[in-house]
Order: structure tokens, then sequence, then C-alpha cells
């Protein structure tokens, strides 16, 4: 319930906080995601980088968007994951991993098959592994293992045209 997405289209926000006193912190830079990355692998320090500086007046307007989640089912799921808590939030993501990294090689995947296979996985650890309490790194260690082998099983019927979902 406290994490809410907005859609900047002008892709100059990478990441925004709120503060308890409900000022804003945010993370601006062009439209090129690899000084947020440099960021966030530097962190707490701030590299020189040889980009050239954001202004704000050649900019001139920000503007937001709440998202679509039809067209953004993976929001949808991220959400789900979060309100089911324990080791969910660890199949959603290493579902999404695998199933972006099959996308990316070429595989057969198709985009819009990258929701359905982390749909998928989630709701196979609903029914069969979840766990809430007491989560352990081990716990979250073989859930990871156990969706990354969900995806490339699943995936095969993708390529072939059969259920999507083992």
């Amino acid at each position: 319930e406290d994490i809410d997405i907005v859609i900047p289209p002008q892709s100059i926000v990478h990441s925004m906080v709120e503060t308890q006193d409900t000022s804003c912190l945010a993370q601006l830079g062009w439209a090129d995601m690899r000084l947020p990355i440099v960021y966030s692998v530097s962190w707490p320090h701030r590299l020189r980088m040889p980009y050239r500086p954001l202004d704000l007046a050649e900019l001139s307007t920000l503007t937001f968007a709440k998202p679509d989640h039809e067209k953004y089912p993976c929001i949808r799921l991220a959400y789900e994951a979060g309100k089911v808590g324990g080791t969910m939030t660890a199949v959603l993501n290493a579902a999404n991993e695998a199933a972006n990294e099959m996308f990316r090689e070429d595989v057969g995947l198709g985009f819009l098959d990258i929701p359905k296979l982390i749909e998928g996985a989630m709701e196979e650890h609903r029914e069969d592994g979840l766990k809430i309490d007491d989560v352990v790194l081990d716990d979250i260690l073989g859930c990871d293992a156990w969706a990354r082998e969900y995806v490339a099983k699943a995936s095969e019927g993708v390529k072939t045209g059969e259920k999507l979902f083992v």
C-alpha cells in the first residue's frame, strides 16, 4: 500500500521517493539509464561522469501518468507478490529475470509471454511451496532456482505452441 507507480513519459525521472514530511526526492537525468545504474553501484559516492548536465529549462515540462495495468501486467503481478509476501517476491523476481533473459536471447519467446510465465510461476508457487513466515536465505535461493526452472520448462510449451503453464 505504500508503493505507488507513476510513469514519466519523458523518461527523465528515474526514481522518486516521498518522505514522511511529504516532500519528494527524485533521481533525474536524460533518458539514458547509464547514470542511474552507475549511481546504484557506486552509492553512496557520486562519480564524475562525461555526460551533458540535465538542463531543466531546456526540458521545461515534466508530466506523470498512472500506469495502465492492462498494458503493463507485470505491475499488477509485482503488487500482488508484495501483498502476498514471504517467498512470493523471490519467485516473481526470478521468473521475471528468467523470462526476460529468454526473450532477449530470442529463443522463440514473445514479449507478451513474459507476464504469462511470471503469473504461471506465481500461481504454481501459491499452490505448492509458498512460505510466508520465518523465511531464510535458503528459502529464497530455493524459490529463485525453482522459478527459473519453472520458466524454462513452461517456455518450451510457448515455443511449440502447446500449453503455456506446466
